[in-house]
């Protein structure tokens, strides 16, 4: 019997090693619960292959998902099964239910959410882009000003050049304010060169509450703000929103309000 369990012990572990040079990380990481529930249920050699291969495929587009979630640095919160259209005019539940199909992500059209704060531009971006990564795209949300930092530091900065690349590796982006505060020229020109290299490669979301005819005052610069304009309006739908700003009539504190307080 010990000699049995000797031969079982090493066989085991040369499963865990060839599990490992395969990278099929459920085999390796449950070989023993694995083997036990077969000798228990006894399943044919073609099923336990099949259920085998099967949890292994299912524990890796798990890992996938997971990995593509933390990767699209998404806000909290931002399930659009959530979205309260009481505080935003401007958009339908049966235009928002189109945008969720994502078939405008397949054919590269770009969105344009403008409006002023709190009528939800960056909750359904944030939303589409967590919908996009659940079925299986590469998306990613950034700020504005993160997006800025990115492109000021990535040629003296690997970190911030494995960013850049990984932004130009996306099928989805979602910029939220951008336009909110004036640009030095170099930042507007490697801006506009990041657009020109995502166009008609990548589908991109951008939120502001600034009319493109603001954008040049913005940019500093007339033909670099058409010429972004250009490539973002080329294929796009725009949705203009007007509302009542969700987080100040939501707005909460922690202080204890005395009676008779205003």
């Amino acid at each position: 019997m010990m000699a049995t369990q000797v031969v079982q012990n090493v066989e085991m572990e040369e499963i865990r090693q060839y599990a490992k040079a395969l990278r099929l990380s459920n085999l390796r990481g449950n070989c023993s619960d694995i083997i036990h529930k077969a000798q228990i249920n006894k399943p044919t050699f073609l099923a336990y292959t099949r259920d085998v291969l099967k949890d292994e495929v299912e524990t890796r587009q798990r890992n996938d998902l997971l990995r593509r979630m933390r990767q699209a640095k998404l806000p909290k919160n931002c399930d659009l099964d959530r979205f309260d259209f009481n505080h935003s005019a401007g958009i339908t539940k049966s235009q928002l239910q189109q945008m969720r199909e994502l078939v405008w992500l397949d054919q590269l059209y770009n969105l344009i959410f403008m409006g002023p704060s709190g009528t939800g531009k960056t909750f359904m971006t944030a939303g589409l882009i967590r919908d996009a990564v659940m079925h299986g795209y590469k998306a990613l949300f950034m700020t504005m000003e993160s997006l800025v930092n990115i492109l000021r530091l990535k040629d003296i900065s690997s970190s911030a050049m494995n960013a850049y690349n990984g932004i130009l590796r996306c099928n989805l982006i979602g910029i939220d304010d951008i336009m909110l505060m004036p640009m030095k020229k170099e930042e507007a020109v490697a801006f506009f060169n990041l657009i020109n290299n995502l166009h008609e490669k990548a589908s991109i979301i951008i939120t502001t509450n600034k009319a493109p005819t603001e954008w040049v005052e913005i940019l500093q610069d007339e033909v670099l703000a058409q010429a972004l304009l250009d490539r973002l309006l080329y294929r796009c739908d725009v949705v203009k929103l007007v509302g009542s700003s969700y987080r100040m009539e939501n707005r909460s504190g922690f202080l204890t309000k005395e009676e008779g307080a205003l």
